[in-house]
């Protein structure tokens, strides 16, 4: 295993390789549809199911954190593979968690040591040892996309990313230069996999924590629900623009968690200086996200829960410049639309749907987080009561 093994999209060096294959799934994600539904077409049927999941508990106590997982990793993988998997599917639930294992063992001081000096990884058996999970995981992208090429028709138009990657691979035949192989087939679904996945469930998580500890925050955006699509009509993306309260929510939770603090290693492309600190090129650089969205100089509550932090006099929203949960540059996170697309739809719908609270007889649950990558919330539980 190479270095490039865990490079992909999101740690690949800046370059005609990089642009290619960012290009490339940034228009995926932003514009792809899979037959005839649109991207938020799949988003919500993943949410009906997610919510018949909850409907099903009838207003017991459970950890919806499994569920969300489960719902959001169906969108991407409906969009790499054209179709979702059931939640009980023991493939899935394996999935799943070799993903979160992965994700956790490309966190931490050995594994950049490896990224940054990778001369190492020309010992034998270390990367295996170091990154178990990440080879379990690539085996079974290995395996779906094997299923893939079987049945993909170039003459046919793509069923999905997977299927549209390999129409870039055929119209690059022959040519030296081309990013589109194989290997960076396997990369992109591992990257798109991890980055689309266990963000945007951990924010969720956070998102339904927040709303059983702030029950008159809850109750606020349920009312601006009822008013502008009320209890019938699913929400769609453009009910974001006549929602202030409610994307300031979404916001204020993306702030408050903070489930990045510190983003991926970057290295300078050049000589700079830096508030009169001399950077020289090729310094690696791990830039604190924490330092903007907890700013105290422009957050009137930089450790609270606040949602008025982005509505200004006339409750208009508002979203001030140190807002960067999703970091900034041409590194930011690849993901951004389609999460900010998921982030709107889940939460609007399980709000319009269900009222959420703490379990009759449980004490409070905290909003402090348990400090892993991302950082998630103390394990908790809640009642999920219809409307």
């Amino acid at each position: 295993m190479g270095s490039r093994e865990w490079n992909g999209v999101v740690l690949a060096p800046y370059g005609p390789e990089w642009r290619e294959q960012r290009r490339f799934s940034a228009s995926t994600l932003r514009n792809f549809s899979l037959g005839k539904k649109s991207l938020e077409q799949w988003v919500m049927e993943e949410v009906e199911y997610l919510c018949d999941v909850f409907t099903a508990h009838a207003g017991s106590p459970l950890n919806p954190y499994p569920l969300l997982d489960k719902a959001v990793c169906n969108v991407i993988v409906s969009l790499i593979y054209g179709h979702r998997f059931e939640y009980g599917d023991p493939d899935f639930i394996k999935m799943l968690k070799v993903l979160k294992e992965n994700m956790g063992e490309n966190i931490g001081l050995f594994p950049e040591v490896l990224n940054t000096f990778p001369i190492l990884l020309r010992i034998p058996g270390l990367a295996d040892k170091v990154f178990p999970g990440q080879k379990t995981f690539l085996t079974m992208v290995d395996k779906l996309v094997t299923e893939h090429k079987r049945t993909w028709d170039p003459d046919q138009p793509p069923r999905d990313l997977t299927d549209a990657f390999l129409d870039e691979m055929e119209k690059a035949k022959g040519n030296p230069e081309s990013s589109f192989n194989d290997a960076n087939l396997r990369l992109v679904v591992l990257d798109l996999l991890g980055a689309a996945t266990v963000t945007t469930s951990t924010t969720m998580s956070w998102a339904l924590l927040l709303m059983i500890l702030h029950l008159d925050v809850q109750c606020k955006v349920q009312q601006e629900i009822d008013e502008v699509i009320g209890h019938v009509r699913l929400p769609d993306m453009a009910d974001q623009a006549r929602m202030p309260f409610t994307n300031a929510v979404i916001h204020e939770v993306q702030r408050f968690a903070d489930i990045i603090p510190m983003t991926l290693p970057h290295r300078t492309s050049r000589d700079i200086e830096v508030q009169g600190f001399f950077i020289p090129k090729g310094t690696t650089l791990i830039p604190n996200l924490s330092s903007v969205l907890k700013d105290e100089t422009v957050w009137e509550k930089p450790l609270r829960f606040h949602p008025e932090h982005f509505l200004d006099a006339q409750d208009h929203f508002v979203k001030p410049e140190a807002f960067m949960p999703f970091s900034a540059g041409r590194r930011a996170c690849l993901g951004e639309p389609l999460a900010r697309m998921e982030l709107f739809l889940f939460f609007t719908c399980l709000l319009q749907r269900f009222s959420f609270s703490v379990p009759a007889g449980q004490p409070l649950p905290s909003d402090y987080g348990i400090y892993t990558m991302p950082v998630t919330p103390a394990p908790y539980q809640l009642c999920a009561v219809v409307r």
